[in-house]
């Protein structure tokens, strides 16, 4: 049986891709027995729902010519490539990467939804399993609105990158919940709140400010929804198993970094690829912009322990060491008051 077809840009592939995966699925019948802080949380985020219909500005007009973020990030910005292309390349450039850029968050945002439903199954805590539900729906809204924003606003959508294919493999193969939980809710969603963030503070297009702006309440809640869940539960694992999670750790942030480097855009726009990944990979705003992506997460692997020395060695070799000290998003404002007030 061939399987159906898709077309996402110009590429073409099917539209169905199956993994196999084991995973054990956890009854439990402590009712009785509740963690307060989770159960704050899942009240949060039953009083948090929003539905994107009814407070988005849907018939917002986009003006794809007009930039998303400072030319300075820009990923070829300041080279020679750069400095003699026409105006009007430029611009189906910035088209590109931003397609490219929402496409990725759009991916992310499915692997998201399956990750959610696993932990659903697989977490053993009563209040873990509700708060699961709604992030279930969460994601769920996330991928409606990231889609609905690329075929109505944009007009064509990417691929999902190898990358964050092979790391959300990972992740949704893996049949241990903390690792779900580490991958998932730490490593992707911390990414994912940080680019947000960058978003939100660069972007003058109204309805992409208030998507983001709604979707980083939602995924606030989610990074701290993993800290609470795993903080204190690598204390009584053995050396071997907590190396397993730091290894985990490191292999998803590289392979969180070695996302951003627009091989897709390249090859569909006809630039040089190995050139331009090259340019990408040693911009100096690009450098910056992968370092950010990693400020909610170092802090949060620090306080769920898995910081240890080794991993500080590697953290630093990555240049994202110095998020070390920076406040870990479980106490962060944005958990206790953006999430609890309405956005205007």
């Amino acid at each position: 049986m061939v399987e159906p077809q898709t077309t996402v840009g110009d590429v073409k592939g099917p539209s169905l891709d199956t993994l196999e995966a084991i995973l054990d699925i956890n009854y439990t019948w402590g009712y009785e027995e509740t963690r307060q802080q989770l159960r704050n949380l899942y009240t949060k985020a039953r009083r948090g729902q929003w539905i994107p219909e009814d407070i988005l500005p849907w018939e917002t007009e986009v003006d794809l010519a007009k930039p998303n973020a400072p030319e300075h990030i820009l990923p070829l910005y300041g080279s020679s490539i750069y400095a003699n292309m026409a105006e009007e390349k430029r611009r189906e450039i910035n088209i590109e990467i931003f397609s490219w850029t929402l496409s990725q968050f759009l991916h992310g945002e499915q692997g998201a939804l399956l990750a959610a439903a696993q932990l659903v199954n697989s977490v053993p805590e009563l209040d873990s399993k509700l708060y699961g539900s709604t992030q279930v729906v969460d994601e769920a809204r996330h991928v409606d609105v990231y889609n609905r924003y690329l075929q109505d606003k944009i007009g064509f959508l990417y691929p999902v990158n190898p990358h964050l294919k092979s790391l959300l493999d990972l992740i949704l193969k893996d049949s241990r919940w903390d690792l779900k939980f580490l991958g998932m809710q730490i490593m992707v969603e911390g990414l994912a709140l940080s680019a947000f963030g960058m978003i939100r503070n660069y972007t003058t297009e109204p309805l992409l400010h208030k998507l983001t702006q709604y979707v980083m309440q939602d995924e606030a809640r989610h990074v701290a929804f993993g800290v609470l869940s795993l903080r204190d539960y690598y204390d009584s694992m053995s050396e071997k198993e907590v190396r397993e999670r730091e290894d985990f750790v490191y292999e998803a942030a590289v392979l969180m970094r070695d996302r951003f480097l627009y091989q897709e855009v390249w090859e569909k726009t006809g630039l040089p690829m190995k050139e331009c990944m090259e340019i990408s990979l040693n911009n100096t705003g690009q450098i910056m912009f992968r370092q950010l992506l990693f400020s909610k997460i170092v802090p949060a692997i620090k306080k769920v322990g898995l910081l240890s020395n080794r991993q500080r060695e590697r953290f630093h070799k990555l240049n994202i060491l110095q998020y070390e000290h920076w406040t870990d998003p479980e106490q962060e404002a944005i958990f206790a008051e953006v999430i609890a007030s309405p956005v205007a």
